[in-house]
């Protein structure tokens, strides 16, 4: 836990909350019990919205583009399940994330269709969320969804943004007809289970 690198979090937090017309940036962390580790990223956070920020963003309860405010991290976990429509871009510790991000992925259709990227100042790195799933290996059972919008990711980053809502697009559309992968399939009503293989030729023929 870094000053620099809770910053520059923070300040990559903000700054994408700007370019993509989001209204807050929540801060979560565990600060009323880790104070010399996560209530100093709080802290860190808010003097990078008012230092480097200052007239674009403001603190809960003010009118402002973007507002910055912070919630304890057990907190945050039931308002990721009761109200997550209050909440646009979190920034948080690598241990918070890595739960509560799940938990909003459940909340979708699971880590089958979560989209991942790991970026630095210089590169950026995209992958699906999920690590490997050598039970179902050879199987045609695996759902392609996270790491095809993982590319749709890249081609964000790298300026190509109508090919990558092209490719989102499609993602719906195999969505809103039913016809998904076993995970998916058994989380909707009346769907059409597809293999792996086939899953990902109904998202090419909605592309085309």
């Amino acid at each position: 836990m870094t000053e620099a690198g809770s910053k520059r979090l923070v300040r990559r937090a903000i700054e994408f909350a700007q370019k993509e017309g989001r209204d807050s940036v929540t801060l979560v962390h565990k600060g009323n019990i880790m104070k010399t580790t996560e209530g100093a990223f709080r802290a860190w956070g808010y003097e990078v919205a008012e230092q480097e920020f200052a007239g674009t963003c403001v603190k809960e309860g003010e009118e402002g583009a973007v507002v910055v405010k912070d919630r304890i991290a057990d907190a945050m976990f039931q308002e990721c399940l009761m109200r997550p429509e209050q909440y646009s871009v979190v920034a948080t510790t690598n241990l918070n994330g890595d739960y509560i991000s799940d938990a909003l992925a459940a909340q979708v259709g699971g880590l089958g269709l979560a989209p991942g990227v790991n970026m630095g100042d210089k590169l950026a790195m995209f992958e699906a969320t999920h690590g490997t799933a050598p039970t179902i290996a050879g199987k045609d059972m695996a759902n392609p969804g996270s790491l095809i919008l993982s590319g749709a990711m890249l081609l964000d980053h790298a300026g190509y943004e109508e090919a990558a809502a092209l490719v989102r697009s499609s993602v719906e559309k195999a969505l809103a007809a039913r016809r998904v992968t076993v995970d998916l399939a058994s989380q909707i009503p009346g769907a059409e289970q597809v293999g792996c293989k086939e899953f990902g030729e109904i998202l090419l023929a909605g592309i085309a």
